[in-house]
């Protein structure tokens, strides 16, 4: 009967221990079993005096082999138990996924890259140069004479006497003429500095400035090719250009450029200031002065020249309020491009 008794105990915890889920329902077990109150090995034990005399010392022993057996057992539920609290969650595969954070390309990049795109089909190498220039590729070299009010340092970021951050990317162009002979066609995207901080300016902003150099180039190939690159731009066949006179110390004649506004189609509207069109850049032919300063012979070549805003043309693209909005990496107006 006895031995009966140790079987029975030994299943019982088995199959209790066995169902145990949580840490608390282990160490009621273990309390319920091994307990120095309450347990059932101790009122096992305390059976003992109810054994003959000459089978006390093995019945003692048997207790305690049991009570180690049960101990064993606690001890290795504890682990499982306490396993599993620590696994992380199962994934519930039938609900939906999180999708990751992507980034977005910049409207700025964006921009930079269609329209150097659109330049490339037509034939134009793209040409880049230094963002720290000297006086002299940045002025001079441009028919910028020293007493000239661009050359002022309340628009000019200078370094030294001699060396200042580009307020345009024209300087390309003369070193791309220094070191090349025409023809010559090219535009010089990149980023520009000006003392300039308004709704529309930034004292840093990004231009793009196309020059073509060869025989017979007149102001009738520099508006047809303005009039292609803004119609494929911003894909509207209607957009039409007109040429202001204006005033540029590198080209002559000078215009600045209008196009129909891209908003109301030449209606009118707040954009336009109700006139039906934007300023959208300059532009003119090469002043003779220039290629003397590359060593081209102006009576031999002619050549045109254009600026435009790249800034200028994302918020027109895509009805940005404000210039401040490209450079303050916030990431609910970077997540709608």
């Amino acid at each position: 009967m006895r031995r009966e008794r140790f079987d029975e105990i030994r299943a019982a915890f088995a199959a209790e221990i066995a169902s145990a889920e949580t840490e608390s329902e282990v160490l009621d077990i273990k309390g319920r079993y091994t307990g120095k109150k309450r347990g059932i090995l101790q009122d096992l034990m305390a059976s003992l005096r109810e054994v003959p005399a000459e089978d006390r010392p093995a019945f003692g022993q048997a207790v305690n082999a049991l009570k180690s057996e049960l101990e064993a057992g606690v001890e290795s539920a504890l682990q499982r138990v306490r396993a599993v609290r620590k696994a992380p969650p199962a994934v519930d595969v039938t609900l939906p996924g999180i999708p990751p954070d992507l980034g977005r390309v910049h409207p700025i990049t964006r921009v930079r890259r269609e329209i150097e795109e659109l330049f490339i089909g037509m034939g134009y190498a793209i040409a880049t140069g230094p963002e720290v220039e000297d006086a002299y590729h940045n002025f001079e070299a441009l028919n910028t004479p020293a007493d000239h009010p661009s050359r002022d340092i309340q628009d000019t970021f200078y370094i030294s006497d001699d060396a200042l951050l580009r307020t345009q990317t024209s300087p390309v162009q003369i070193r791309t003429m220094e070191s090349r002979r025409p023809p010559i066609k090219i535009i010089a995207p990149g980023r520009v500095f000006r003392r300039d901080d308004d709704v529309s300016h930034s004292p840093m902003f990004f231009q793009v400035e196309g020059l073509v150099v060869d025989r017979g180039i007149t102001m009738a190939h520099l508006k047809g090719t303005l009039a292609h690159f803004y119609r494929a731009l911003f894909r509207r066949e209607d957009i039409e250009l007109r040429f202001r006179p204006s005033y540029f110390p590198f080209t002559e004649p000078s215009a600045e450029t209008d196009l129909t506004c891209v908003i109301c189609g030449g209606s009118g509207c707040a954009v336009c200031k109700r006139t039906g069109w934007l300023e959208i850049g300059g532009c003119g032919m090469v002043d003779p002065a220039v290629f003397e300063f590359v060593d081209i012979d102006a009576e031999e070549y002619t050549g045109f020249a254009f600026g435009l805003g790249i800034d200028r043309i994302a918020m027109l693209k895509y009805g940005i309020d404000h210039i401040r909005h490209f450079f303050e990496n916030d990431a609910r107006f970077l997540e709608q491009f």
